[in-house]
């Protein structure tokens, strides 16, 4: 079996199993400017005529199988056993609600806003706005539960909805009050005192007529069902516009292109963490669990320091054949499965498929990852990556399994791709039905998202990972915007650079960011991994005295002079390093888990200080 070396070489000479994805096809046309166009060779399937119908099929067909599932809350604050809601209770639920609404007024013009996370309400509630033709718009519960609600207030302001629903009203109600919004309704599962808000019972009382049927029956492909908002990584916040047409689309391109084996649709499992605040979930999540009639089973886990033991508990129970998420969580995961054969072998147990998105995935952690399955199955574990943004939904998949993290594959049917030259890179744009119409109540952020031939403009760049065969599919090649020019005037690609350095520094750093804009020279920040930075640096348990440990900044000051070694040019090469003790906080760190580096620059301005500083601090590594 030959796996990588630990210097990043691909993963080849794997023998992997099965991969249960089709071939997307494409056709290639390069322009005489420099550009590239790539059109799907596979038409899309007919879509359903919303989520809602899609729904309404699934749980008349399953009606006792269960649909979601999350772990009931204890009183000391611990989880317990799963509390699981129907595919025919949902249905009733979301048709009570979805009256409900529509006796409130709720409606196209007439929006529901959810602040709490994921749960079985939840789904409900966004069952029953789509019902009601409600754009219904879910904010992440760190603009309601941390800070001063500047972004929550925000997002007030953009969908101004009639209904906001939060599940505790303990937690959720002051946020509910800075939004001072009156003659909105509050809704919480139970009533908050004084008749600040309704309960959910009150809503769910209510007897569904013939109104919700011809409200679903005059759901069009354009009706704005969704509200979803980026992540800010790259300014404030926005509010996408998603269409009917984009969810079932999502359905539609996953039956084309998915090879569906004999289980489907015979009630398949999901685990996930991924906040419902973000389209893979939301979306992408949603249409596959319920087009194949499965369970979803909410993780009250995270991939962060603390937390993830319940994931680790939730592993153990459950074992689902398709698995997508983060690169943190890999990088979390593959370290406990190192340390825990059972955990490993539990979750190989019925795996046939692992994909990830949202941000870059370290060789380090792919080749360690197909190491454990060798282990666990005898066989590599196909691993896909997925390529989109909240305003595209997936735009691209890879169809064979990858051996080199970075590639982002080929369009998906009913995806247009254009690579636009942009500087000295190719910005990747995307032009098709699943993408968003645009921005709600931002008509110039609009207007500025798409080029002159309606291609949205990701901010992304690609590149064809051969010319010569372009069927090879599109690598992905760093965020246009996160790039920067040096004093000198060379241009950091801060993408490329991250993921080389975290293979470099493998195995003790977790992620890093990288400085620099308007300096002499490349400075990183880093987070480095408990367990492994523990094994170096010897016999320390406290963080700060990790960090400071002499063998372990021995072993970042070589991996960082090897690397500086290889580097080739300026850009590329690190002068110095500092590591990291507390965690990512606030905005630093993305729901789905990915570091936001704008974000930790304009936090952590003291500590680029001490990277740039004339002398620096015994913390600072000076390479």
């Amino acid at each position: 079996m030959g796996l990588s070396a630990p210097d990043g070489a691909p993963a080849a000479g794997i023998d992997y199993a099965p991969l249960p994805v089709r071939a997307p096809e494409a056709r290639f046309e390069f322009r005489v400017d420099g550009s590239i166009l790539i059109e799907p060779g596979l038409a899309l399937p007919e879509l359903w005529p919303s989520i809602p119908h899609l729904f309404q099929t699934r749980a008349r067909e399953h009606g006792d199988r269960a649909f979601v599932a999350r772990r009931t809350r204890l009183p000391d604050g611990g989880l317990g056993d799963w509390r699981k809601l129907t595919y025919a209770g949902a249905l009733a639920q979301a048709r009570s609600v979805a009256q409900a609404f529509l006796d409130l007024g709720l409606g196209p013009e007439a929006s529901v806003m959810v602040l709490s996370g994921a749960s079985p309400e939840h789904m409900v509630i966004s069952l029953a706005a789509q019902m009601a033709r409600a754009p219904y718009a879910p904010i992440s519960d760190n603009y309601s539960l941390r800070g001063d609600f500047e972004r929550l207030r925000l997002a007030f302001e953009i969908c101004r909805p009639k209904l906001i629903f939060a599940d505790d009203w303990r937690a959720f109600l002051p946020a509910m009050r800075a939004l001072a919004a009156d003659g909105v309704r509050l809704v919480t599962l139970e009533p908050a005192p004084d008749g600040e808000t309704l309960g959910l019972a009150q809503l769910l009382a209510v007897e569904a007529t013939q109104a919700v049927d011809r409200s679903m029956a005059a759901i069009m492909p354009g009706q704005h069902a969704k509200t979803i908002f980026t992540s800010g990584s790259t300014g404030r916040p926005k509010g996408v516009m998603q269409t009917q047409r984009m969810l079932t689309g999502v359905v539609a391109q996953h039956d084309a292109l998915y090879l569906r084996g004999d289980e489907h649709g015979s009630g398949e499992a999901y685990l996930s963490w991924v906040p419902w605040s973000h389209v893979g979930a939301n979306n992408t999540l949603f249409a596959d669990v319920i087009n194949d009639a499965a369970t979803l089973y909410i993780d009250d886990g995270r991939p962060l320091p603390g937390q993830f033991d319940e994931t680790i508990r939730n592993l153990r129970e459950i074992h689902p054949r398709e698995y997508a998420s983060t690169p943190i969580f890999f990088s979390a995961l593959v370290s406990a499965m190192e340390a825990d054969a059972a955990l490993r072998d539990g979750f190989f147990s019925r795996l046939r498929l692992l994909s990830y998105g949202t941000a870059g995935l370290s060789q380090d952690v792919f080749r360690r990852l197909q190491a454990l399955a060798v282990s666990a199955t005898g066989r590599g574990m196909p691993m896909i990556s997925k390529y989109g943004a909240t305003e595209t939904q997936g735009a691209t998949l890879t169809y064979r399994p990858l051996e080199q993290t970075g590639a982002i594959g080929l369009p998906f049917p009913g995806i247009s791709i254009k690579l636009a030259p942009v500087g000295a890179k190719l910005e990747l744009r995307i032009k098709g039905p699943l993408v968003t119409p645009g921005y709600l109540a931002n008509p110039e952020a609009t207007a500025a998202a798409f080029d002159d031939e309606g291609y949205y403009r990701t901010g992304d760049a690609a590149q064809l990972a051969d010319r010569e065969r372009p069927e090879l599919g599109l690598v992905f090649d760093g965020r246009i915007v996160e790039n920067f020019k040096l004093t000198s005037g060379t241009w950091v690609h801060v993408g490329n650079l991250r993921l080389s350095l975290i293979a470099a520094l493998s195995p003790v750093v977790q992620d890093l960011v990288v400085a620099g804009e308007g300096r002499e020279w490349v400075a990183i920040l880093a987070w480095l991994r408990p367990r492994e930075a523990r094994q170096i640096a010897g016999d320390v348990e406290a963080e700060a005295a990790v960090a400071a440990a002499p063998g372990l900044r021995r072993h970042l000051l070589e991996a960082l002079r090897a690397f500086n070694a290889e580097a080739g040019g300026q850009s590329r090469r690190v002068a110095r390093m500092l590591v990291l003790v507390d965690p990512p906080a606030g905005d630093e760190m993305a729901d789905k888990g990915y570091i936001n580096q704008r974000a930790v620059l304009e936090r952590r301005r003291s500590e680029v200080e001490r990277l740039y500083a004339r002398e620096p601090d015994p913390d600072v590594i000076v390479c």
